[in-house]
């Protein structure tokens, strides 16, 4: 599906939009439905996402969130959230059958935000509500981090729960070769990068845990 729009930019993603480019079915469409549906009630007294963020949901966080789950390895059953703030990409991974799904996030209203919406969309995530340098580690299949922090802090903060065969996906922005370049000081050479689907100047990071333990 093409995402490019007019000089002003693209129109907002419908869901139906959402659906075919992902291929999901009704069922996840609907539950998906009801977790945009939950936020959007929230965001109007907690500050979930970003207030200009909301109008096109279906692509700046769903979207974005799902194109991660085709590079999650088959067979993966535990994933890593770092940072989940509303659930983006770890709850949305869980509702696309991901297994596995752990959501750090210290803020308790957003912890209040991800419960509800695990709840209603009934995915099977494990909350914990800890700030990430003080949840006991253990070992991942699959770390993911978006809008969280640049890559020479998130290396830090997923070490403890890297292992040789962990895969690290990093949503990233327009900096990312600057933050790939400030990377390289701490031995992350070699890193696969895939276009985002829902931004020109997106790139998804996917590091070997090899690089890191």
């Amino acid at each position: 599906m093409a995402l490019a729009g007019s000089t002003d930019g693209p129109a907002p993603l419908t869901a139906e939009a959402f659906r075919r480019a992902t291929g999901v079915s009704r069922e996840t469409l609907d539950r998906l439905q009801a977790y945009a549906d939950l936020l959007v009630r929230w965001q109007a007294r907690v500050n979930l996402v970003g207030r200009s963020s909301v109008a096109d949901l279906w692509r700046r966080h769903m979207l974005d969130s799902a194109q991660l789950a085709t590079m999650v390895p088959p067979g993966t059953r535990c994933l890593v959230d770092l940072g989940s703030g509303a659930g983006f990409p770890g709850l949305v991974l869980a509702i696309l059958g991901v297994d596995g799904v752990h959501l750090i996030e210290s803020d308790r209203k957003k912890c209040a935000f991800l419960r509800e919406a695990a709840r209603q969309t009934a995915a099977p995530v494990q909350i914990l509500a800890e700030r990430i340098e003080d949840v006991p580690p253990f070992p991942a299949d699959v770390i993911t981090a978006r809008a969280l922090a640049p890559l020479r802090r998130l290396i830090p903060l997923a070490r403890p729960f890297v292992r040789p065969d962990t895969v690290l996906l990093f949503p990233k922005g327009q900096d990312v070769d600057r933050e790939l370049t400030e990377a390289t000081k701490q031995g992350i050479l070699t890193v696969a990068r895939t276009p985002s689907m829902t931004s020109p100047d997106g790139t998804v990071l996917r590091i070997g845990g090899d690089q890191i333990v």
